[in-house]
């Protein structure tokens, strides 16, 4: 299972697509002393992965003490970061502390274009810079990439970079409107396009070394099954049932696109929250509606809740929208 948290929601860049709104540091953000508590309660749920995000995630100055208190409980830390923190020094540092992998975030291989998406002149460049020292330190890096209309014809030429680059894993985020994405909603892929793309992603897979992954489009694991591709995954849609993200005030919610407050870690203990709350209850008996309701694929897809609740007035058992195959039924 995996957890991610929102360590801060400061950063250091005001991407188009966060889903955090990030920038400002927030009030009351978890301490020291009550991220280890969150940390300790992480792992008695079972949760195995632990990823560090943000907001920018190396911009907390505790960031190397919790990864080592997080390796400490058995958990495996990961990162999902814009990279231009990562000097030499810290990367050994977070090595050094039991860290296990960072995402660093790589959206075009023309350098104006990530720069602006990022609002960050030189972020490319810092980026790429930030994979070089995780690899001279011997730390695995993967590169992550949100797919939007106007570099979605760059996924592989970029896949090919990460394999250049030493990366092991290239992971495609697809849009789901929330927060500051709201604003580009109209960029985002619609449907044919979307299964296209899902489609060249794990053909790629079939001539690269390195893993590919789509994040935020559980369509794959059909598409991966009929184009012969095997994934090491056993589902798309992790919401509420191996997954759910916590906010940097230790709010507890499905995903980091459906916005729906499910609980408070500094009143119920995250452990609680996970077993009990009816929202995941109810996402786990994947009893959903239209089309993913009667899929053959239900139990290894699962729809995009967030995306199913942003188009159907909030109800996250509903049809997801971005699919050609739903209507079709089980077999």
């Amino acid at each position: 299972m995996i957890v991610s948290w929102n360590t801060t929601n400061a950063c250091n860049m005001y991407c188009d697509h966060c889903y955090r709104d990030a920038g400002v540091k927030a009030s009351e953000e978890l301490s020291t002393a009550e991220a280890k508590t969150l940390l300790e309660q992480i792992a008695k749920a079972g949760f195995k992965i632990m990823i560090f995000s943000g907001g920018e995630p190396l911009l907390r100055p505790d960031i190397v003490e919790l990864v080592a208190y997080a390796k400490s409980l058995g958990l495996r830390p990961v990162f999902g970061t814009n990279g231009t923190l990562l000097t030499l020094d810290l990367a050994q540092k977070l090595k050094d502390a039991g860290a296990m992998g960072m995402g660093i975030s790589l959206d075009s291989l023309d350098q104006e274009k990530h720069d602006s998406f990022r609002k960050y002149p030189g972020a490319w460049e810092e980026a790429v810079r930030g994979m070089r020292n995780c690899r001279e330190v011997g730390l695995p890096f993967q590169i992550h990439t949100t797919v939007m209309d106007w570099n979605a014809n760059e996924v592989e030429n970029i896949t090919d970079f990460a394999v250049a680059e030493g990366a092991v894993a290239h992971h495609f985020f697809f849009l789901v409107p929330t927060g500051r994405a709201v604003s580009i909603e109209e960029e985002s892929l619609r449907a044919e396009a979307y299964e296209d793309i899902l489609r060249r992603i794990m053909m790629k897979q079939q001539s690269v070394p390195i893993e590919l992954k789509p994040t935020c489009a559980p369509q794959f694991m059909r598409i991966a099954k009929e184009v012969g591709v095997d994934v090491r995954f056993g589902r798309g849609c992790l919401a509420g049932t191996h997954y759910c993200i916590i906010g940097p005030k230790g709010q507890v919610q499905p995903c980091a696109y459906l916005n729906i407050p499910l609980g408070d870690v500094r009143e119920t203990p995250f452990d609680e929250i996970w077993h009990s709350h009816e929202v995941f209850q109810t996402l786990r008996t994947l009893d959903y509606k239209g089309g993913c309701g009667s899929c053959q694929y239900k139990k290894i897809c699962g729809g995009c809740r967030a995306r199913a609740a942003y188009y159907h007035e909030g109800d996250y058992m509903a049809e997801e929208p971005w699919c050609l195959y739903h209507g079709r039924k089980g077999v």
